[in-house]
């Protein structure tokens, strides 16, 4: 009985223990959702963007036909009770192919921004800390890929690489790299003057666990709103690259290729290029209020 009760003491003993460790975590999470909840508009947009990223994952299910199956009889044909938005020119229900649109714009807008965020991570937190001569060269290069309007250097590095939706990932990614290369270096140059950098280096912790350690969480929260806000933008410039042919190619949904497409039948059948545009419409407002809302969530001076 004596062995049993001591070890249930050092059980409670270390979930006490775990507990006051991640304690100032939890409270910073629950802070942060509370922040949150006081924005309707960004409740409404996080609603947003988490029924597309349902419906993308679901599109299988949820969509009612097969988005590339032809069916050449009912080819324009207008609204109805078996096609809410019609058909296109070669029959396939424009509902369906929205919805499975869904997928590809969500995937390439997270996964470009994830690109983005990764790279220009690491060269703003070897800018920022190192300084000198290598902060003068990455800087000097990011500068150069600033110097070009973002949606024109997108088309060329798309048109270079060859029209496909891979490849207006990779342009879109490269482009929005310096945003993040100048936001983390800027982050990092004011970080590693706190008093907190100057204790770890006191006792003598390495430069990489500094970085990694100390620097790279406490930049990381603008970085994190930054990339929600550009998710919106990846997810309208890729359907920019679609509409003129330089994203996805046929028979794939997507929403830029497929308003490309239904411009030609705008006069007789108008509902053809409505849906898609609606549906980007929709995800950039929502991606946007997310962003906006979790900035002031993460925004230190709230908290005063």
């Amino acid at each position: 009985m004596g062995g049993r009760s001591t070890a249930n003491l050092n059980l409670r003993r270390r979930i006490s223990s775990v507990s006051n460790r991640f304690e100032p975590q939890v409270k910073e999470v629950l802070f942060i959702l509370h922040m949150f909840r006081r924005s309707p508009l960004s409740i409404f947009g996080a609603a947003i963007v988490i029924v597309l990223i349902l419906m993308g994952v679901f599109a299988p299910f949820v969509a009612p036909y097969d988005p590339i199956k032809i069916n050449l009889e009912e080819r324009l044909a207008p609204p109805s009770p078996e096609h809410f938005f019609g058909t296109d020119e070669l029959g396939r229900d424009i509902l369906t192919r929205t919805i499975f649109g869904s997928r590809i714009s969500i995937m390439v807008g997270i996964t470009a921004v994830a690109a983005a965020v990764s790279v220009g991570l690491i060269i703003g937190l070897i800018s920022g800390y190192l300084g000198g001569k290598v902060d003068e060269v990455l800087m000097r290069v990011m500068d150069i890929i600033l110097s070009f309007p973002s949606l024109i250097l997108a088309m060329l590095l798309a048109a270079a690489l060859g029209p496909s939706l891979s490849h207006a990932m990779m342009a879109i990614a490269l482009v929005m790299v310096p945003v993040y290369a100048r936001l983390a270096r800027g982050q990092t140059l004011r970080a590693r003057e706190e008093l907190y950098i100057e204790a770890a280096r006191s006792v003598g912790s390495s430069d990489k666990r500094i970085v990694f350690l100390h620097i790279l969480p406490n930049i990381f929260p603008p970085i994190l709103v930054q990339g929600t806000l550009d998710v919106a933008y990846a997810i309208l410039t890729e359907a920019y690259l679609s509409f003129i042919g330089l994203g996805a190619q046929p028979p794939t949904p997507e929403w830029g290729a497929i308003a490309s497409i239904g411009r030609q039948f705008l006069m007789n059948q108008p509902w053809y290029p409505i849906l898609p545009g609606i549906a980007i419409a929709i995800t950039v407002m929502g991606f946007n209020l997310f962003g906006d809302g979790l900035r002031d969530a993460l925004d230190p001076r709230l908290r005063r």
